[in-house]
């Protein structure tokens, strides 16, 4: 048994990496269980695994006490001190408890626990492994698929593809071989689960790594997606060098490199257009295929809406069909689009101009109407003034008067 032990905690550590004292320490705590399963009594039992020889010891620590009311958990000072004269009261002392029989009981535990950190050590490489390949791109297999899931094989685990990850009306058959976008990795109570996705965003910019070797190197860089996976989608591309085609290197010669892609998405349609700092022409751009005669801004900077005006003959088109070429330009583009045709845009302006008009002419009318008003208030005004200075006049001369009559009775 001590042999066999030692040589099996050496090679979990050298094959499996699992350190020799976290086994140990696991083992000492299961023979703990095992010993109060077959003995009923583990209360203050402590099980210590002799590492240079490898036996089993299990010792019941008991405490020193004047009056003992417990036998299993205490041991009077009288007793302590034959032991060891310099024992106190209160102090702890372990009595060797080992069952004859118990090497069987801890080889069975030794095995149960060593499988058990094997796993969890093979659970956790796993884990740390496809960890590193969270939000990167895998290649599987299709296994099996039930009414929640598909299960792909990705090698050393099987992950789960949900519905909503799905592309939808994509057919999977088992054996089929699918490239895979790592969304989530969990460390679970059963283990390591990996969560895979087709309908992801992010899918299209690891593809086009993988086909466009400028986006790998970095010299084209995606800077944004707008996905209705397994219909359409919309990418946004730009280069830092001036002479480098950011949309030509990826669509590749006769369309070879942008094909890949839309073959591995089953006919996924796909628009791949210019970004520009001007957000003007980033939005005609991310209206492809549309011509776009003009972008008016909201006044408000803060809405990030636009009204687009496009040829009378290409409303449709730029609206799309179900309205998903607008959508998919007003995601890419992060701003709430209006679009209207050169008709339609033309006929509001007059509509707009008639009602400043209006306006205008309203306001004329108000401002005559108060002009006549303040006309007529001023000639009120004046009359009274006249007034009253005919009055003031009338009452100064009766004052003369008054003043005359009396200088004339004094004489």
């Amino acid at each position: 048994m001590s042999k066999e032990m030692l040589n099996a905690l050496e090679a979990l550590e050298v094959e499996k990496g699992i350190s020799k004292e976290i086994v140990i320490d696991a083992l000492e705590a299961a023979l703990v269980s095992a010993y109060k399963r077959h003995y009923g009594q583990a209360q203050n039992v402590q099980v210590e695994f002799d590492e240079k020889k490898g036996n089993i010891h299990v010792f019941a620590v008991k405490e020193v006490t004047d009056v003992v009311m417990d036998s299993q958990l205490e041991v009077s000072l009288e007793e302590a001190m034959k032991i060891n004269p310099a024992y106190e009261l209160g102090d702890k002392i372990n009595f060797e408890v080992t069952p004859k029989d118990f090497g069987r009981i801890a080889a069975q535990t030794a095995k149960q626990v060593i499988l058990q950190r094997v796993r969890e050590a093979e659970r956790l490489i796993i884990y740390e492994e496809f960890s590193a390949y969270e939000n990167e791109i895998m290649q599987g297999i299709v296994e099996r698929q039930d009414h929640r899931y598909i299960y792909v094989n990705l090698g050393k685990i099987e992950a789960v593809l949900s519905r909503q990850d799905q592309i939808p009306n994509e057919v999977y058959q088992p054996h089929d071989r699918i490239k895979v976008y790592v969304s989530k990795v969990e460390n679970t109570s059963k283990g390591p689960q990996v969560f895979v996705s087709r309908s992801h965003p992010d899918l299209l910019k690891r593809l086009f790594e993988q086909e466009v070797p400028e986006v790998y190197d970095g010299v084209v860089e995606i800077v944004n997606v707008a996905r209705e996976a397994g219909d359409r989608s919309k990418v946004s591309v730009r280069s830092e060098d001036p002479n480098v085609d950011p949309v030509g290197t990826c669509v590749g010669p006769r369309g070879q490199r942008v094909q890949a892609i839309v073959n591995e998405l089953r006919g996924e349609n796909m628009d791949i257009v210019e970004w520009d700092d001007d957000p003007a022409v980033y939005i005609a751009n991310a209206l492809n295929p549309a011509q776009v005669l003009e972008v008016n801004f909201s006044d408000d900077n803060n809405s990030r809406s636009c009204t687009v005006v496009v040829p009378d003959y290409q409303l449709s088109l730029a609206i799309g069909k179900r309205g998903q070429n607008a959508r998919l330009a007003a995601k890419l583009t992060n701003f709430k689009i209006d679009i209207k045709s050169e008709s339609d845009m033309e006929a509001l302006r007059e509509q707009w101009a008639a009602e400043d008009a209006a306006k205008a002419e309203e306001f004329e009318e108000d401002m005559d109407d108060f002009t006549d008003t303040e006309t007529e208030e001023g000639m009120e005004t004046e009359e009274n003034f006249q007034a009253s200075d005919d009055e003031a006049a009338e009452d100064v001369t009766e004052e003369n008067e008054i003043v005359d009559e009396s200088f004339s009775e004094e004489e």
